[in-house]
């Protein structure tokens, strides 16, 4: 059985390792992409401060459609290009937006976000898996710190479905 306790850090990266170390043993012996998908949404998104939405966009040959998440109800389809989580698929850069009201083309799902990072999940063959969206309630939430932290968060991530094949 996982078991999550809150803890405190000296900084953000020591928090975001802690979390790369409960990812992969919360998702280490499941093979199913989308109870690893939910689980890693709910982890991240009760463990991070200052978050009203964390999960995911899937690729489905043509555009990104909503997956397991936390937080309101979203935006169930998002063109390739469109808005922060197309911007990050098409581009296959992660996208870090300190305010999404200055975001050309933002798709406000949600109100209340003010914040954005959002991560492409690229295959190893180079194929699109998805996206990895994580909205706050704050202007400038997202730094340095959380691209590197959600960056290696997906690669625990991304590596547990390649080694599952």
């Amino acid at each position: 059985m996982f078991s999550f306790a809150p803890r405190t850090y000296a900084s953000k990266a020591e928090h975001y390792a802690d979390l790369a170390a409960q990812a992969r043993g919360l998702i280490g012996h499941e093979p199913d992409l989308i109870a690893n998908a939910a689980n890693f949404g709910a982890l991240v998104f009760d463990s991070l401060p200052q978050l009203n939405w964390a999960g995911f966009y899937l690729y489905d040959g043509e555009e990104l459609v909503v997956g397991p998440f936390q937080g309101k109800p979203a935006c169930i389809r998002i063109a390739l290009g469109a808005g922060v989580c197309g911007t990050a698929a098409q581009t296959r850069r992660t996208q870090v937006v300190r305010d999404v009201n200055a975001f050309p083309g933002h798709i406000p799902c949600d109100s209340a976000s003010q914040s954005e990072i959002v991560v492409p999940l690229v295959r190893a063959d180079g194929s699109l898996l998805g996206v990895w969206d994580v909205d706050s309630p704050v202007t400038d939430r997202f730094d340095e710190d959380d691209r590197r932290g959600m960056e290696a968060l997906c690669r625990v991530f991304m590596d547990h479905l390649e080694d599952r094949g």
